[in-house]
């Protein structure tokens, strides 16, 4: 599974100018106050004007829960409504993909659809109207014409697709244009930012979810419902990650469209991408549902797998020779949790090694393990060997039960993810995961780097639900709304 060959967006870096504009985006502030009345919402010291910051700083505004200026969003469904009206965001290798899904899916219309390189943004609007849809209205003015499509009226959810740098302004401004978003990994890059969409989520009514798709892979969803059944018994341990050799990627001056996604490895030492490890493993273990993940230690290994590909592949004259690499080859923390169980989680780009996501999940009555797919559980084994996790298909969620065979990419789960967010948006239900979901999943990316700085201190993590996760809820272990 070549799993950032679609993971990311396609908003262009031309060069270092455009490069250090973003920089300036991810430490000041970018939009002002707009829709629901909330010009200053978006205030604070986090987001005065002044210099930008350097990365440490910015990690370390790790606090206790702030004030709650709004109403908790646990819980909260959406509106019911005939048709999911979409605005999409970053039309590259990941976004340019996902409308496909947006458009296989029932009673979802595209609306308008956003790229500041335009043969991408109306390569998309024509895969609109090839679907018979009406043709969409196509935003390309630049890298902020983003903003006018966040204003418009008859958009219900605003999807973001594009380089990290940007996923935090658009989420901000989506929310204050009173839009629902959903936003690919990471949310956001710091703790100022994770609790300023929590806050915004609370008062915009609004919700802001981290789309993390690989919660909605087969295996990770049969280990859900098998988990909660208990058939792992008391549930100990887990372990998540993305190890994915993207060196020749990053080096790849079209992929992505210029280097940020290699800049981020001059920036930062710690877990730059925690999600997919950490996304089903938290579900696992109904972390915000009654547990929490309550702090982080983080040890990382010598940067220099970049640069040794930089030597063996890069001419003299590449600008890369410029740039200095910090990120650790491989990240490995342990969260603890509440209820005192550890998750591993695991973090590697930069060097050779097959693709895995771990995906392992222990308990007192046995283990699964994934990469491959392999189990062990009592009673059901007893010598010492490992079981076909096959024959526990019987416990697929109904998702895989109903859409055995998913269109899309990443073995279906883009699908099932897309097909169930417009679900829970038409039918007026609790999405599966919300803001307090994002803020958590993706808290490992600055507090790993403070952790690895400090010599694997432990750092905590903040509770983004402000005491709500001791409330058992639902979450992505559901029952078919629309069953027959």
């Amino acid at each position: 599974m070549n799993d950032a060959a679609q993971q990311d967006g396609g908003m262009r870096e031309d060069d270092e100018g455009s490069m250090s504009r973003r920089s300036v985006l991810w430490t000041t502030a970018g939009v002002a106050g707009a829709g629901l009345g909330l010009g200053g919402l978006g205030g604070g010291s986090a987001y005065a004007a002044g210099p930008a910051r350097s990365p440490d700083a910015a990690a370390s505004d790790r606090s206790s829960a702030p004030k709650r200026r709004g109403r908790t969003m646990v819980g909260v469904p959406f509106d019911r409504r005939s048709t999911v009206r979409v605005g999409l965001v970053g039309l590259g290798n990941r976004g340019g993909s996902m409308i496909d899904l947006f458009l296989a899916v029932g009673g979802v219309r595209v609306v308008a659809v956003c790229d500041p390189v335009r043969a991408k943004a109306e390569r998309a609007a024509a895969k609109v109207t090839a679907a018979g849809q009406p043709t969409p209205a196509v935003y390309a003015s630049g890298e902020d014409d983003y903003e006018n499509l966040c204003k418009r009226g008859d958009i219900d959810f605003v999807y973001v697709a594009t380089p990290w740098d940007f996923h935090f302004e658009m989420a901000k401004t989506a929310l204050l244009n009173g839009k629902h978003v959903g936003v690919e990994c990471p949310i956001a890059l710091r703790l100022d930012q994770l609790w300023e969409l929590v806050d915004l989520s609370e008062r915009t009514r609004r919700h802001c979810m981290q789309l993390e798709n690989c919660c909605y892979g087969r295996n990770e969803m049969r280990v859900l419902r098998m988990a909660h059944a208990g058939l792992f018994g008391d549930l100990l341990h887990g372990a998540g990650a993305y190890n994915h050799d993207l060196r020749g990627l990053m080096f790849d001056p079209d992929y992505y469209e210029g280097p940020w996604r290699r800049l981020w490895h001059t920036r930062l030492r710690g877990d730059l991408y925690p999600n997919h490890g950490f996304g089903p493993v938290a579900n696992y273990m109904d972390i915000n549902r009654g547990d929490r993940a309550v702090s982080i230690t983080s040890a990382g290994s010598p940067s220099l797998g970049l640069a040794e590909y930089r030597r063996n592949n890069m001419p003299a004259d590449d600008p890369s020779w410029k740039e200095t690499y910090i990120e650790s080859d491989r990240t490995i923390s342990l969260v603890r949790t509440a209820k005192g169980r550890v998750i591993r989680l695991e973090h590697d780009v930069s060097t050779p090694h097959p693709y895995s996501r771990i995906n392992s999940l222990g308990g007192t009555k046995g283990v699964f393990e994934d990469y491959p797919e392999r189990i062990y559980l009592e009673p059901d084994h007893t010598d010492d060997s490992w079981g076909d996790f096959s024959a526990y298909a019987r416990w697929d969620h109904w998702l895989w039960k109903k859409h055995a065979n998913p269109p899309g990419g990443h073995g279906g789960m883009d699908y099932m993810l897309v097909f169930r967010l417009m679900q829970c948006m038409r039918l007026g239900l609790v999405p599966d995961f919300d803001v307090y979901d994002a803020a958590t999943w993706t808290a490992p990316v600055p507090l790993s780097h403070l952790s690895i700085k400090a010599q694997g201190a432990p750092q905590q993590i903040p509770d983004f639900t402000r005491g709500e996760w001791k409330k058992a809820r639902s979450g992505m272990d559901s029952e078919d709304p629309e069953k027959s």
